[in-house]
């Protein structure tokens, strides 16, 4: 997904959240977004770009993915901001489809010509509609996931988290928003994993994905961190400390004589571990160049100071 542009119309601004959680009062009161009402983004996205996430929601959320009870029999995902060419809409529904066969997939798109583009490639399954942070749904349409890659990098960090409610207003109980950064080839990608749980949206975990096409340094995450994280790993911020912790696992990793990537990241995961609380120890998942942090209290806001 890449992104386009994206109007909004919403309500009084608010304060900063400092539970880490969403709780109803973001709701639509967006803070400050009506000064950002039209902003155009870049929205050139390659096919495959987004194909390693795709793999690991299946791999992490597969029943959420194939649930088919009560409301989430026809709960749909829906991908916002398709950009310029749908490919990365379209391969996330022949992949997860091909889990599910009864999934609806949504793309959300603003710009008409892109949509216009985007409805070439509608099949049973897969539909295109006009929207942006809020959801063109109709009101039994309630989505499972909502994935909204490469949007918010021109936002400021308010702004970003009001965008967070929006775009998780309509979740089922459960569901997952997921919101972050890739680089332009998917190589290197840092994603938000927000969790619909009652009427708050919980900061759940931080994914970091590479496919080591860039070789392998922790520092590789820094500038794909999500929005509301970007400019938050000064000295003294729970960013900063994580990413203390992983280079000096990183560090010790190299002193064992490792030299190939994917076995020099799957040992830092694991040293990782015995440093920071919420690193999941999944083998499958540090095999694919991936890791998941779920600290104990949730992902750290914005300005949350590390122990």
């Amino acid at each position: 997904m890449a992104s386009s542009t994206f109007s909004v119309n919403t309500g009084s601004s608010t304060s900063a959240d400092p539970s880490g959680t969403y709780g109803p009062a973001w709701g639509l009161a967006a803070a400050r977004l009506p000064r950002v009402a039209a902003r155009r983004m870049r929205g050139c996205t390659r096919p495959g770009r987004l194909a390693r996430l795709d793999r690991i929601l299946l791999l992490r959320e597969a029943e959420l993915i194939g649930r088919i009870d009560g409301e989430f029999r026809d709960a749909p995902l829906v991908d916002v901001g398709v950009g310029e060419w749908p490919w990365t809409t379209i391969e996330t529904a022949h992949s997860l489809r091909a889990f599910a066969p009864s999934l609806r997939v949504i793309g959300v798109e603003l710009d008409p010509d892109r949509l216009r583009h985007a409805r070439r490639f509608e099949e049973p399954g897969l539909e295109f509609r006009r929207g942006g942070f809020e959801l063109p749904l109709g009101a039994a349409e309630r989505p499972r996931v909502v994935r909204a890659l490469n949007l918010l990098r021109g936002y400021s960090e308010t702004e970003a988290r009001a965008a967070h409610a929006m775009l998780s207003a309509a979740l089922l109980p459960g569901g997952l928003l997921i919101e972050g950064t890739s680089s332009p080839s998917g190589g290197v990608l840092c994603v938000h994993l927000l969790r619909k749980r009652g009427a708050r949206l919980a900061r759940e975990g931080l994914l970091f994905s590479t496919d080591f096409s860039q070789g392998f340094a922790p520092v590789l995450f820094r500038d794909r961190l999500p929005r509301d994280l970007r400019r938050r790993s000064e000295p003294g911020s729970a960013m900063h400390g994580f990413f203390e912790a992983w280079t000096q696992a990183f560090a010790a990793a190299r002193s064992t004589g490792l030299c190939e990537n994917a076995a020099l990241f799957a040992l830092s995961a694991q040293l990782l571990a015995s440093r920071v609380p919420g690193i999941v120890g999944d083998a499958a998942l540090h095999a694919t160049g991936a890791l998941l942090w779920q600290p104990p209290g949730g992902v750290p806001s914005p300005g949350d100071l590390g122990p």
